[in-house]
């Protein structure tokens, strides 16, 4: 790997780090901020529903803003929102306004958004130049992030620091990572070539364009159940230790912990798994083991027993979203759009089907609600086989193993003769 494309991959790391830990800490402070505003809880929901309606817009800009600018551009775009929606937040809370916060929450939702999906386009395309995963540990490090600002928030919620210099100071280490990135990243990475078209028919259809692919259509079902089983754990995980199981609310959130490190160890060891077995059944094995943890979890007699499958469904969601992502940037024109499209559907999935879980929970309960998300992670597991593709097939002799493809095969991202030192050329679709 030359040393542009190392700064090129180490730069989205330490963003999606930095992203990470933005999230948690939010997460980890919103009781100060509710006691902050003085509201109740239901008005602290419409609060938080800021946060929902700037990702949804967010996510759904990213992929035209790609398009039309770039990743890079888009990344920048997304960071500049990020850190002016914590500093908004930081200062609704000081102020306090309810008002401002919410606005706040919008930018920062917004940012993190746009800048989520163009990542996965960057980390698409790091891959096919240097042969090897990516998106995987790329998503490992927002996941430790969460890790890192859930810590960071406890601490400085101990050490009574107010909300708004936490928050700011947060801000800072984001804008410093933004910067670093965009310094980092080539242009143009997924910008269309094609004049964009015009007519509102004519861009909608541009739009559904990649999705007449079957092969992209399961993979989109499959990401849809993943993100779908990561979010329900985030969404509803401590409130049903707490209700299903009737433990208090700090074992709650410490089983929620135990998750949220679960997948961040299965993101950041996943690489040699896919390297030696493939993507096929690499995600057939975590749908598998998400489903082994969520049946636990759904009829186990004791808190222990399901705090302990837990940690089984963090494996098991911690690969499902990443590997996906990088199957749809298999293509030799559409790269960059498939990633956005199947990206999109994700985080769609991520943001409103968990939520959704809560109308059914009221008759029936948290835990045997889960049972959607275990049937869901079950049909993604038997779709898996949509991940494989033509170069997945064993050679002559023998040397491509079961599951490979482009990005892991031997000498697929790179001339041998071509100069070490040149600038890897941008991904279009």
């Amino acid at each position: 790997m030359d040393a542009a494309t190392r700064r090129w991959r180490a730069a989205l790391f330490l963003f999606m780090l930095a992203a990470g830990t933005g999230m948690a800490s939010w997460v980890a402070r919103t009781p100060a901020v509710r006691d902050g505003l003085d509201v109740s809880t239901g008005a602290m929901g419409l609060v938080l529903f800021g946060l929902s309606t700037g990702s949804m817009a967010g996510v759904t800009a990213s992929g035209p803003l790609v398009r039309r600018h770039g990743g890079r551009a888009t990344i920048l775009g997304g960071t500049v929102l990020i850190v002016a929606g914590l500093l908004v937040v930081a200062a609704g809370t000081a102020l306090p306004r309810a008002a401002v916060v919410f606005g706040g929450l919008a930018l920062f939702g917004g940012g993190m958004g746009m800048s989520e999906v163009a990542f996965n386009i960057e980390g698409a395309a790091v891959e096919t130049v240097i042969g090897r995963s990516v998106l995987p540990v790329l998503h490992g490090c927002f996941s430790l992030g969460t890790v890192v600002g859930a810590l960071l928030g406890m601490a400085l919620t101990a050490a009574a620091l107010p909300v708004g210099w936490h928050l700011a100071l947060v801000a800072v280490l984001i804008a410093a990572a933004g910067t670093r990135a965009v310094l980092a990243i080539p242009p143009g990475t997924g910008k269309e070539t094609a004049p964009v078209a015009t007519g509102r028919e004519e861009a909608r259809g541009g739009q559904l364009r990649v999705w007449r692919d079957r092969r992209l259509a399961l993979i989109g079902v499959i990401v849809l159940a993943t993100a779908f089983a990561e979010g329900a754990a985030n969404d509803w995980l401590p409130l049903l230790m707490v209700d299903g199981y009737d433990v208090s609310a700090t074992v709650g959130s410490l089983t929620f912990l135990l998750f949220a490190a679960s997948m961040t160890l299965g993101r950041f060891v996943g690489g040699p798994l896919l390297e030696r077995y493939g993507r096929v059944l690499a995600v057939r094995l975590s749908c598998v083991t998400a489903a082994l943890g969520l049946a636990v979890v759904i009829v186990a007699p004791s808190p222990v027993m399901a705090g302990a499958a837990a940690v089984l469904w963090g494996l098991g969601a911690s690969l499902g979203f990443p590997v996906t992502v990088s199957a749809a940037g298999d293509h030799p024109h559409d790269a960059a759009a498939r990633v956005a499209a199947v990206s999109t559907a994700g985080y769609f999935a991520f943001l409103v089907g968990p939520p959704s879980l809560g109308f059914l929970a009221d008759h029936i309960g948290l835990r045997l609600t889960m049972g959607v998300v275990l049937v869901l992670v079950a049909v993604a597991a038997a779709l898996a086989g949509a991940l494989r593709t033509e170069h997945d097939a064993p050679d002559v002799d023998g040397e491509q193993g079961p599951g490979t493809h482009p990005r892991t095969a031997p000498g697929a991202a790179r001339d041998p003769g071509a100069d070490p030192d040149a600038r890897p050329a941008p991904v279009t679709p």
